[in-house]
C-alpha cells in the first residue's frame, strides 16, 4: 500500500502492483533524461497540461526506480498499464505533486 505522506503513489503494470517514489536520486535522473532546466520547469507543464508522453514515461520510470523496480526503460516502453495513457499520465503528475508537497502542519 502506498504512503501518500512519503510521496509514494501506486501503479499496476502488466498486471503487478507496483509503488512507485521520486527519490532524490531519481529526481536527478528525471532532471537529466528530459533535459529540463530544472524540475520547476516540468512541474509547470503538468500544471499547465502542456507535458508530453515522454515527460510521463520518464516519471512512471523515475518513480518505479525511486520505488525499487530493477527493470529497465525498454520494459517499461512494452508494459501495458492498467488503465492506459490517462492512468499513466494521473500517475505521473500524482508522483510528481507528492515529491514537492510540503508537510501538512499540525
Amino acid at each position: 500500500m502506498p504512503n501518500p505522506y512519503t510521496g509514494e503513489v501506486a501503479l499496476v503494470l502488466n498486471g503487478e502492483r507496483y509503488v512507485l517514489k521520486l527519490t532524490l536520486g531519481a529526481l536527478a535522473e528525471l532532471e537529466e533524461a528530459l533535459g529540463a532546466g530544472s524540475l520547476v520547469e516540468l512541474v509547470e507543464r503538468f500544471e499547465r497540461g502542456h507535458f508530453s508522453v515522454r515527460d510521463v514515461l520518464a516519471l512512471i520510470f523515475a518513480g518505479l526506480r525511486g520505488g525499487g523496480w530493477k527493470g529497465d526503460a525498454e520494459i517499461l516502453a512494452d508494459a501495458e498499464i492498467s488503465g492506459g495513457p490517462v492512468e499513466a499520465a494521473r500517475v505521473a503528475a500524482k508522483l510528481l505533486a507528492r515529491a514537492f508537497a510540503l508537510p501538512e502542519s499540525g
